[in-house]
């Protein structure tokens, strides 16, 4: 007898007295902790994205652009990474040159841009998670791994949800989904925190309030 049959024989045992039929089990997990309003999941959200290290920002539709060129000239960016459906009234104050989503752009071209502006899918408040999903509003995923400063607009309240079940439910799993957590970071052994190995060192969030 191989190691195989052994196992299969264990397994054959364990599952004798096992009914035959195959009645389906119940998970009844909880789609959200605790009952909020969504001012408090919006604000739940600031609270995790800011525990993440990332930079909030609010303002309402009127004071989007004026804020993207405030945060671009912060950077001191001289270039940024447009994906083909980003709103064009978005980037419509900053003078900073711009460079298209482009399938040819090597990784070297894309590390060259300074800075990188998207939309989302969802953004998850007990998390603090923003989701991309591809839409032509965000491009591909490499322009948000790549460049070393991301800044994303989150329409509230309307992009927000509580909790993952919520947000899986808003997202086509056939996409190419993206989830963020802040910005890229990782610890080695000693606990040594080193930012920007596997994609933005600055993530930048931006709440727009609904008109």
């Amino acid at each position: 007898m191989n190691s195989r049959e052994r196992i299969l024989g264990r397994v054959r045992r364990a599952l004798a007295d096992a009914p035959a039929d195959e009645t389906p089990i119940v998970r009844d997990y909880l789609r959200e902790h605790g009952q909020r309003t969504a001012t408090e999941t919006v604000e739940l959200l600031a609270e995790n994205l800011a525990d993440y290290r990332a930079l909030v920002h609010r303002t309402d539709p009127a004071g989007l652009p004026g804020l993207i060129a405030e945060l671009l000239d912060e950077r001191g960016a001289a270039s940024v990474l447009v994906p083909p459906g980003l709103d064009e009234q978005w980037l419509a104050v900053t003078g900073v040159t711009r460079v298209d989503d482009r399938a040819g752009s090597s990784p070297g071209d894309l590390d060259r841009v300074d800075s990188v502006v998207t939309a989302c899918a969802v953004a998850i408040a007990e998390t603090g998670t923003i989701v991309l999903d591809g839409s032509p509003d965000q491009g591909r995923r490499r322009i948000t791994l790549v460049p070393d400063h991301h800044i994303c607009v989150v329409r509230v309240p309307g992009q927000v949800v509580s909790s993952v079940p919520q947000g899986l439910e808003r997202l086509d799993p056939a996409r190419p989904l993206t989830w963020i957590s802040g910005p890229s970071a990782t610890s080695d052994i000693e606990l040594d925190r080193v930012e920007g190995v596997h994609g933005p060192r600055t993530l930048e969030v931006i709440l727009v309030g609904e008109d």
